[in-house]
């Protein structure tokens, strides 16, 4: 048997919705390259503070990616049967989860902002700059967790434009803003970093009305609508802290070992700090493909399991593991390729620069690794219903190998900062082989609908 699928609309809606999801994303860290490169062209003290408090917001954007997958692989299911009010009971969940952890995260940042910082760096300078910016990007939380779960359930049922568009807007907005308001044109007075913050707050606000009109008022799939919010079921409730929740634990579990990190890089040194920025972004901008067909691959055999067509889930998931090694492929290369341009676009010492294009290096090999065992295991396997799996497996890797080993490089054995780049990267590569182990045995494959009411 062929491993590549016979099937045009299995290709069409992988292609899609990959496309879709994959030009969203790389607008989403546009607008972050953007914020990175406009700082670093203002000192390199702000970039290393916006890039200390992005990790705060990367924490809250895997927290909300979390309950959004959590969203999805039941959701996409019950659209396999055409089910549609479980879905919006299974939203008014993940929203009001969400909601608690966003509001929470504000508070501690807007009030300790400082001391947040402190857990991640210890340059004074970094900071006070990051401070400044946190003190108002915070007010930006709560909207973001629910623009992204709206647009998580939106996934659910294949509408996807809307992100891409939603995304490019905000593109412009927070760009816009950006040169107006960090170096002041316009008649605008310079700001620095509260003048990023700014631009970036008004951009999510920008988003949110827009995707709260869609959805209200556009979207005839969920049609969803205010008072659903108030309306908790307890037995979808129960299904979703069964089934979504380890995926919003796993996430999570990345998002604080991620801070962590950078709480290591924070204390190699400034030139570490922003060497780590430049290349993390870079690496984000050009692995959109990766996390866009990951997402697809989700929803697409979610979709495929709620339907019951058992035997084509299997043969996907063959073609499917293909299709990840030739991404990963062209994404080492295209990385290769650019990391010179961007590395040219940041005003940083020598010194930064020389470990940024060894960073990026580092980076050209994993992500091969990247780009075959992440969409296998929280697209495939996730998506067909094992979502505990991945959150055990971040866990071992992660918390049992990654960081104890990279700490030991960093602090016990004081090696090179490019070592210890490689360590916290190195799981990358080690997952692969238990990506295709547990892929190629279909024990995944699990139905997590209710039966119809």
């Amino acid at each position: 048997m062929s491993v590549f699928v016979r099937d045009k609309k299995f290709y069409a809606a992988l292609a899609s919705l990959s496309a879709v999801i994959a030009l969203q994303n790389l607008i989403t860290f546009g607008v972050n390259l953007a914020d990175n490169v406009m700082i670093g062209g203002y000192s390199q003290a702000a970039l290393n503070g916006v890039t200390i408090v992005n990790q705060i917001q990367f924490l809250l954007q895997m927290f909300a990616g979390g309950v959004a997958n959590g969203m999805v692989v039941l959701a996409a299911q019950y659209w396999g049967r055409r089910s549609v009010e479980p879905i919006k009971r299974i939203f008014t969940v993940g929203f009001w989860l969400g909601i608690a952890f966003s509001a929470a995260l504000t508070a501690v940042a807007f009030f300790f902002p400082e001391w947040s910082l402190s857990l991640l760096t210890n340059e004074s300078a970094a900071i006070a700059e990051g401070a400044q910016y946190l003190k108002i990007i915070c007010f930006s939380y709560c909207i973001f967790t629910v623009s992204t779960l709206l647009l998580g359930i939106l996934r659910s049922v294949e509408t996807v434009r809307i992100g891409f568009y939603v995304s490019l807007l905000s593109l412009f907005v927070n760009i816009g803003l950006n040169y107006c308001l960090i170096y002041g044109h316009f008649g605008f007075s310079p700001l620095g970093v509260r003048g990023a913050a700014i631009a970036t707050l008004v951009s999510r606000i920008v988003e949110f009305v827009v995707i709260v009109v869609y959805v209200l008022f556009i979207d005839k799939k969920i049609r969803l609508r205010l008072r659903d919010l108030f309306v908790l079921h307890a037995a979808y409730a129960r299904d979703f802290f069964r089934s979504g929740l380890p995926l919003v634990l796993s996430n999570t579990s990345w998002g604080i070992a991620m801070s962590v990190q950078t709480a290591i890089i924070g204390r190699l040194g400034e030139a570490a700090i922003s060497a780590s920025s430049i290349a993390t972004t870079i690496f984000q901008v050009v692995t959109v493909l990766t996390y866009g067909v990951a997402t697809a691959s989700g929803v697409v055999i979610g979709k495929t399991v709620g339907e019951g067509r058992i035997d084509d889930v299997k043969q996907y998931a063959k073609t499917l593991q293909v299709l990840y090694l030739i991404i990963g492929a062209v994404t080492s290369l295209a990385l290769l390729g650019a990391k010179q341009f961007i590395v040219d676009l940041y005003k940083v010492t020598p010194e930064s620069a020389s470990l940024a294009h060894s960073f990026i290096l580092i980076l050209c090999v994993t992500v091969v690794g990247t780009s075959y065992q992440m969409p296998a295991l929280t697209g495939i396997v996730s998506g067909g219903g094992e979502t505990k799996f991945v959150l055990y497996n971040d866990i071992i890797f992660m918390w049992c190998i990654v960081l104890p080993v990279s700490m030991v490089s960093a602090f016990v054995l004081k090696l090179p900062s490019t070592v210890t780049f490689a360590c916290l990267k190195s799981d990358q590569i080690l997952k692969c082989a238990v990506a295709a182990v547990k892929v190629n045995r279909y024990r995944w494959i699990r139905v997590l609908t209710r039966p119809a009411e």
